[in-house]
């Protein structure tokens, strides 16, 4: 019998916080917050109750391990797309998504206070009354 195993990349065992929200039209709006409980330069795996369908895409931020990188570990910010359910994963009722990445994303820069008050333009000089 022929092996499905798929994975090309080196998977690790951690437990790693997750924070994504799903896309399309007919998805969830919301952020939804669990665990990746394995993953690879390529995708991870993770347990949720959001309801969710293989086929979906999601926006995913996690902490990428320093294992997958050679480097330090860093936020990581990816589009990733549903590739597998396992239904029952947890007795409390979630099930687990395999999820691979399509791309990674740039984190959106977000102004300071400060920042917004230095770039304004200066004002005209008051003059005396």
């Amino acid at each position: 019998m022929p092996n499905s195993e798929r994975r090309q990349r080196e998977r690790y065992t951690l437990r790693i916080p997750l924070r994504f929200r799903s896309l399309g039209l007919a998805s969830d709006k919301s952020e939804h917050f669990t665990e990746v409980l394995n993953i690879s330069r390529g995708g991870f795996f993770f347990v949720t109750s959001a309801p969710l369908q293989v086929g979906m895409p999601i926006e995913a931020t996690f902490r990428m391990p320093a294992e997958l990188d050679g480097g330090s570990s860093h936020e990581t910010h990816c589009r990733a797309r549903l590739v597998h359910a396992k239904p029952n994963a947890f007795s409390d009722g979630r099930m687990g998504y395999g999820a691979e990445i399509e791309a990674f994303i740039e984190p959106r820069k977000v102004e300071s206070p400060k920042a917004a008050t230095l770039s304004r333009e200066p004002s005209a000089p008051k003059t005396p009354l």
